[in-house]
């Protein structure tokens, strides 16, 4: 991803977790919260309630894949963190980055919102 870098450590999660504004949908959870910078701060988090190890690596890929597409549509200078819900764990590749793309829209995130995916 050439303009975002990951969100690793546990006290950059809970800054977006309580300073963020969250929305949801069928599959994915987010949380954005301005930085300050003008780069964009990824995380996402995937628990256990998904699924085992390897569904919860795919559903990652998954998300990560979806964003870096969009990703030179998506505003510079937020942190953003995903989190994905159980019911992504038989979702396709399509319904993910329909998800994602959703929740940037709704966010305002997204430059170009002339793109109906």
């Amino acid at each position: 991803m050439e303009f975002t870098e990951s969100l690793r450590k546990n006290f950059q999660f809970r800054h977006v977790y309580n300073r963020g504004k969250s929305l949801a949908n069928r599959h994915l959870v987010m949380y954005v919260i301005k930085n300050g910078r003008n780069i964009n701060r990824l995380g996402i988090s995937v628990s256990k309630k998904v699924g085992k190890s390897v569904v919860r690596s795919r559903v990652t890929r998954l998300i990560r894949e979806s964003y870096r597409l969009t990703e030179e549509k998506v505003a510079h200078g937020y942190d953003i963190v995903v989190i994905a819900r159980a019911s992504a764990n038989g979702a396709s590749y399509q319904e993910i980055s329909r998800s994602l793309s959703h929740l940037l829209r709704k966010h305002s995130l997204l430059t170009d919102n002339s793109e109906k995916s």
